[in-house]
């Protein structure tokens, strides 16, 4: 089966970012597009790879023969079918599912039930509460995910975030080259999540491969970003990758009272910040670090379920790895549905359902999209 993807228009959100102090980090996505018969790219013609070029990053790749041809635009869907106990369902058929946009059913006209590869985000927590046992379990899971999880075709790239996002490994297929920026990291500062989302879904659509995925690991709450939430949620929503969270629980750590005292076990915590509230250290708010020390379930939900990924809680570093492990399984044994945009370009959000014919089973899938003009 032949790569698509969707047009992607991704907005300047960082020149919408309150009191636009940041310069824009977003770039437009290249849009690449196919039909049922093979890789068929929709763009610039004057700008679409000749025969034996390689075509750019983003672009999709070239019929057998090397020609690229115009074709329709499809809405790719990555769907996970589960069983009433939660296990993977493997082995249905294109006839299996149903797809509906806006309540109305729609034709798949591609469909895939083998694994196929991911081009894979991760933007990893470095923040000052990630120092010590978190860290390390986060590198033992890492390793363990890009070594032994991962595909040799699959691509990934690197992001750090606490005061601010920063790249640390661009594209690779070299788990070696990951590892080691992983290893050189040193937790520090707060905790600027949304901007490193935001920061990294642009590049996760830049991604060769038409299956796109951005992996987040924290422990805390978002307390420095300039980025809206509801930007970031409508960037998330105008492209086809799957967001996955895996938030540490911080109950295991000491957290201090109002006097610097540590609070005794089962006292009642104070309620969560707002996320996006502006960039900057909390020193001498007793209340802001008590905030600081608890995972947003909400805002990383609010990040995650529309696009047909999910978040999970671990309340122990040890569980860490497993949580990888459990995602990659997931990546690994999803199926890959598209079909004919109806509403291309219109600016609105789509709703979209699948299901499937036995009832027994349940389908997690992208929710919609934004068909951004």
């Amino acid at each position: 089966m032949h790569h698509s993807s969707n047009a992607v228009r991704t907005q300047g959100i960082a020149g919408r970012r309150r009191g636009g102090l940041r310069p824009a980090v977003l770039a437009l996505a290249v849009a690449f597009l196919t039909s049922g018969g093979g890789g068929e790219a929709v763009g610039n013609p004057e700008a679409a790879p000749q025969a034996g070029q390689r075509p750019p990053r983003g672009a999709a790749p070239a019929d057998p023969d090397g020609v690229f041809r115009a074709g329709i635009q499809l809405i790719n869907v990555s769907a996970t079918v589960t069983d009433a106990r939660g296990r993977f369902v493997d082995g249905l058929t294109r006839d299996d599912f149903l797809v509906y946009e806006d309540g109305e059913p729609v034709e798949i006209t591609q469909f895939d039930n083998e694994r196929v590869p991911v081009s894979l985000g991760i933007a990893l927590d470095t923040s000052g509460s990630m120092d010590g046992r978190k860290m390390e379990a986060a590198r033992h899971a890492l390793d363990r995910f890009l070594y032994d999880l991962l595909g040799p075709d699959d691509e990934f790239f690197l992001y750090r975030f606490d005061y601010t996002p920063a790249l640390l490994q661009d594209w690779t297929t070299s788990p070696d080259r990951l590892s080691r920026a992983i290893r050189d990291i040193r937790p520090r500062g707060g905790t600027a999540l949304y901007d490193a989302v935001a920061e990294s879904v642009p590049r996760v659509g830049e991604g060769r491969h038409r299956k796109k995925a951005l992996l987040i690991i924290s422990d805390g709450n978002d307390t420095n970003s300039e980025t809206d939430d509801r930007d970031l949620r409508a960037l998330i929503q105008e492209t086809e990758a799957l967001v996955y969270a895996i938030g540490i629980d911080a109950r295991e750590r000491r957290r201090l009272g109002i006097f610097g005292g540590a609070l005794r076990p089962g006292l009642p915590g104070t309620p969560l910040p707002i996320p996006g509230r502006g960039r900057g250290p909390t020193r001498g708010n007793p209340f802001r670090r008590l905030q600081e020390e608890r995972v947003n379930v909400g805002a990383l939900r609010d990040l995650t379920d529309d696009s047909g990924g999910r978040t999970e809680i671990v309340r122990d570093t040890d569980d860490l790895d497993p949580a990888t492990a459990g995602i990659a399984r997931e990546l690994s044994r999803q199926y890959q549905l598209a079909y004919p945009a109806l509403h291309a370009g219109d600016g609105r959000w789509h709703s979209i359902r699948v299901e499937v014919r036995n009832p027994d089973y349940r389908v997690r899938a992208r929710r919609g999209y934004l068909a951004a003009p």
